[in-house]
């Protein structure tokens, strides 16, 4: 019999993760062994702890501790960055530049006009697909609001109410990230930002409003940071968000989504649950909640990995539509997260609100 041969469309996509820390290991453990399609070919971490686990865990992986040295691999398809994000920028116009698709963590870029020179860049690569790594689109239950929303049942969206809200760190580790994290309002509420502009059309904003305070963690103060923020977005056409971010929750993270419309509302998570069980004791009725973000968001990162493998197989094989790619963050969305984000910054910290 004649050996079949591996087309496009029959061998997997073949991935290389750069980033090994808490998410990156999620996201390489996701495209090793959960993601249909997939094989994870690579992994790169300058941080030789993190190539140690990778030894362990990842066995089938080639090692980098060089970003440039993996993108040199020929026989990558697909980089998936999980690194700092002041890499992202360049990180994802060299990967480009090396015929690679890309996937990548938010932010594009903690600026804009970075955000804005690989949205031109990326414009040379028409063929090669990026997404920007908001999860929350992937979410079975925000992607059940988003379809009711476009089909109609709660009439003309008009306004968004949005949280991110953190257990409290004792520890205060975003202490010392905050430096370098962009603030609350880009570390943080940039999904609640890419959420309210998916769920109401992808609106430009037109104004903003931030103030916030730290009830908690003074450390925050040097970096003019606050531990709870809430914010007011203007969007063209009358569309409004309100975001409330917070680092000092008490009983774990609390994630949760309004969207208001002419003729009703739909609310995602109100009631943040790891389970659906119901505690009855001396002290009352309780559910437990989620206790961080990767246990609430754990199905959408598995989604949104398979939905960009998918998507990326498509577009090898020449199939024609590439529908797993619509869900996903583009380069414009993710512009557009840290232009508000950056504005609410600016907001918080003059406390005069930012017109665009």
């Amino acid at each position: 019999m004649q050996e079949m041969q591996a087309t496009p469309r029959t061998q997997p996509l073949r991935v290389g993760v750069a980033g090994l820390g808490r998410l990156g290991r999620r996201h390489a453990q996701n495209l090793a062994y959960r993601v249909p399609g997939a094989t994870l070919a690579a992994a790169c971490s300058p941080l030789e702890e993190d190539l140690a686990w990778a030894r362990e865990a990842l066995p089938a992986a080639r090692l980098y501790a060089d970003y440039a040295a993996m993108l040199a691999d020929d026989a990558l398809d697909a980089v998936w960055l999980v690194t700092p994000s002041a890499l992202h920028a360049q990180q994802i116009v060299d990967a480009l530049r090396a015929g690679k698709h890309v996937f990548c963590e938010k932010p594009l870029s903690l600026d804009v006009a970075e955000c804005e020179r690989v949205v031109a860049e990326s414009r040379r690569y028409d063929s090669q697909q990026v997404t920007i790594g908001f999860m929350r689109r992937f979410d079975p239950s925000y992607q059940a609001a988003f379809a009711k929303v476009q089909a109609g049942a709660i009439g003309r969206p008009f306004l968004v109410r949005s949280q991110t809200c953190d257990l409290n760190d004792p520890e205060g580790f975003f202490v010392r990230f905050a430096p370098t994290s962009g603030g609350i309002f880009l570390d943080c509420t940039v999904h609640d930002i890419d959420v309210a502009r998916w769920l109401l059309g992808k609106p430009r904003a037109t104004r903003v409003y931030a103030t916030g305070t730290i009830a908690l963690h003074e450390g925050l103060r040097a970096a003019g940071d606050v531990d709870n923020g809430v914010a007011v977005c203007e969007f063209e056409g009358g569309g409004l968000a309100m975001f409330y971010a917070s680092r000092t929750m008490a009983h774990g993270n609390d994630t949760s989504s309004e969207v208001i419309g002419t003729a009703g509302a739909l609310a995602i998570g109100h009631i943040p649950r790891v389970n659906r069980v119901e505690i009855y004791d001396a002290g009352g009725v309780r559910s437990e909640c989620t206790p961080t973000f990767f246990d609430r968001f754990e199905e959408a990162f598995l989604v949104e990995a398979q939905a960009f493998v998918a998507s990326v197989r498509a577009r090898m094989g020449a199939s024609g539509a590439h529908d797993a790619a619509a869900q996903g963050a583009t380069l414009e969305d993710a512009l557009e997260a840290t232009r508000i984000g950056q504005a609410l910054r600016q907001s918080l910290q003059t406390g005069q609100a930012v017109t665009f």
